[in-house]
C-alpha cells in the first residue's frame, strides 16, 4: 500500500507560480502512474494532469495545457506539479493519487486511489 502527501499550496497573485509536491511512502513511486486532480468549492473533483510510471508520458487538461508541468522523480518518490501563469479559476484543493485502473480513462477520478489529503491553492485577482 502507498500513502501520498501533498504539499506546496498557498496564496499567490494571478500570474504567479507555485510548485506542488506529492510524496509517497510505503511503496516505490516507480511502480505507479500518478495523477493530479483539483476540486473547487461546490464542484466536482476534476482531472488536471497525469504522468506514466516512467515519467515519459504526460497528459494535461486543456485548461492547464501550456501553463502546468508534471514531473516525476522516482529516486525521491515524489511527483511535482509546476504551475505557472496562475489564474483565479485555478483556485482549488489539489489532490494527487496513484492510478489503479487502466480500463477507464486517465481523466476519470475512478481510475485512481490512495488519494492524498490535498493542498489548498488560492489565486487572487
Amino acid at each position: 500500500q502507498v500513502q501520498l502527501v501533498e504539499s506546496g499550496g498557498g496564496l499567490v497573485q494571478a500570474g504567479g507560480s507555485l510548485r506542488l509536491s506529492c510524496t509517497a511512502s510505503g511503496r516505490a513511486f516507480s511502480s505507479y502512474a500518478v495523477g493530479w486532480f483539483r476540486q473547487a468549492p461546490g464542484e466536482e473533483r476534476d482531472f488536471v494532469t497525469t504522468i506514466s510510471t516512467t515519467g515519459i508520458n504526460t497528459y494535461y487538461a486543456d485548461s492547464v495545457k501550456g501553463r502546468f508541468t508534471i514531473s516525476k522523480d522516482n529516486a525521491k518518490n515524489t511527483v511535482y506539479l509546476q504551475m505557472n501563469s496562475l489564474k483565479p479559476e485555478d483556485t482549488a484543493v489539489y489532490y494527487c493519487a496513484v492510478r489503479s485502473r487502466y480500463q477507464i480513462s486517465y481523466t476519470n477520478r475512478d481510475a485512481y486511489n490512495n488519494w492524498g489529503q490535498g493542498t489548498q491553492v488560492t489565486v487572487s485577482s
